[in-house]
Formats: C-alpha cells, structure tokens, sequence
C-alpha cells in the first residue's frame, strides 16, 4: 500500500461545503425578509476566519503556552519528523513543546510550508520511539490533507451564526430592539439553530478526518501496531491525569490527537474524535492489508 489521494475524505469535505452552503442561504434569507442588512456581518465572519487562517499557527501556540525548540535542544524530536517529512513528501514544519501533564500532540499551520507539530512534554516522557513516530505520522497526515484550511472554510457558517446570536443577546440584555421585537426573536432561534446544525457538520467532517490520519500515518510509518500502542497508552494515562489539568486543554481538543475530556457529558457527545475503539478497528484492518493476512 502506498499513499493514495483520500477520495473518501474529499467527497465528505465537498458533501459538508455544499450542506454548510445550503444552511447558509437559508440563514441569509430569513436575514433578507426580515429586512436585515447581512453585509456588516459577513465582513465580520470574514475577518475572523482571515485572523483564524492566517495567525492559526500563533494563536494555537499562544493559548496552549506551546515554544518552539531548536534542533540543538532536541535533535531526536528533529531527527524523526525529518524521517517522516521524507517519507510523505512534505517541507520540515517547526517543532513546538508545550508543558502538560497531559499526553498529546498537534498540528497547525494555514499549509505544509506553514506547518507547526507540536508534542506536549509529558507525551515525550510515555512513548517509546515507534509509537512516537506513529503520532507525529499521525499530525503530519493532516498537515499534508491540509485540515486547517478544511476546517477554517468549513467554520465559516457557524462563525456567522456566533456573531448573529451574540448580537441577539446583546440587544436583548439592553432591551433594545423592541420596535423588531417579533424578528429578533426569529433571527436568535434561527441563528442557534443554524450554529448547531453548522457544528453538528463539522463535527463530523472532524471525526473523519481523524480516521484519515490515522490511515496516513499508518501508511508512512508502515506500522499501523504502533499507532495502536500510542493510542492505548495516551487514553489510558489520560484518565490518570486530574481534570483540572484536563479543563486547562480542553479548549484545544479539536488539534489533539486523543481529546483531554474533564468528565463533561455534553463535551463527549460533541466530541471532535471517533471512538478508540473504532480508530483501533480501522489501523488493524490496515496492519493485515499492509502484510497481506
């Protein structure tokens, strides 16, 4: 098997586009008939996923307080993701650290020559140098389907939706609007609606492409058994982490290669990730494609 253009991960980003462009026509025809002008808003939008494309990799390292390392501090870490940019055919990314006590690792960057991988300390002190691979397989697999950009695209309806219910209920805590009191109450059920369909999408376009990483990173390692191992390691120390340390990250779940849930309910039903158990299910039918059993 070799690296093969993802047609499965292509055909549900355009189904997801096409669903987030009829959910968004939708939104900007109740705006339309109610009489609201639309253009300050989507300007806005717009503005947002610039700052969110364009500075994706600062701000990322900024709230998760991740540094970028020389080569001189950790000639290893550089030694296996060159390997692996070898291997996939992609430009060397700069490499980050960030202090955690929880195991992960991340990648992010607006494109493969903007592209930051990211490995969190305590990740460092767990794996062994196989499984270390297999995760940084893992983050380079979505650097080189270029999901940051999928996913800022894929953000722009719901980003709308945001700013549309925010504006709603900023005009009701002052109690203005009573003249259009009828048609901001539409527009706020509407916009929450919207946001949650908008999310509930790319929710799923997310969990998807988890599933291709980890095929892409199984077949640059060529060890689908050590993604396996990774997994069960991660998952199992993340469950001896305390929440707080949990709570700390947990804004930065979608990057993660196994999401740092504290215990929150609602957070695991909108999860950005497939089960384990299903991610482990795919790599091993990839294992016996690989070796032919």
């Amino acid at each position: 098997m070799e690296w093969k253009h993802d047609w499965g991960l292509t055909a549900r980003v355009w189904l997801t586009m096409f669903l987030l462009f009829i959910v968004y026509l939708v939104l900007m025809s109740i705006l339309w008939m109610l009489g609201f002008g639309v253009g300050l808003i989507v300007l806005l939008a717009v503005v947002v996923a610039f700052v969110q494309y364009f500075f994706s990799d600062k701000l990322v390292l900024w709230s998760t307080h991740a540094r970028i390392i020389s080569e001189d501090e950790y000639p290893d870490l550089h030694q296996i993701v060159r390997k692996l940019c070898n291997e996939a055919d992609l430009p060397m990314p700069r490499i980050a650290i960030m202090p955690s006590p929880v195991p992960n690792a991340f990648a992010t960057g607006r494109s493969p020559k903007h592209a930051v991988v990211a490995c969190t300390d305590s990740i460092l002190k767990l794996l062994n140098r196989d499984e270390l691979e297999a995760v940084l397989g893992h983050e380079l697999s979505h650097v080189k389907n270029r999901d940051i950009l999928t996913m800022t695209l894929a953000s722009f309806v719901a980003m709308i939706a945001a700013i549309l219910m925010q504006s709603f209920l900023f005009s009701a805590l002052l109690g203005g609007g009573r003249r259009n009191g009828g048609a901001l109450i539409l527009i706020g059920i509407a916009s929450v609606f919207i946001w949650v369909i908008a999310n509930l999408l790319m929710l799923a376009l997310s969990r998807y492409r988890e599933f291709a990483a980890d095929r892409g990173s199984a077949l640059i390692t060529r060890n689908p058994q050590a993604l396996i191992s990774a997994l069960n390691k991660i998952s199992g120390r993340m469950d001896m982490v305390p929440p707080q340390a949990k709570a700390k990250v947990e804004g930065a779940n979608a990057f993660y290669i196994i999401p740092a849930l504290s215990g929150n309910k609602i957070m695991e039903l909108f999860s950005t990730h497939p089960p384990l158990e299903k991610r482990i299910a795919q790599l091993d039918k990839i294992d016996a494609e690989l070796h032919g059993y």
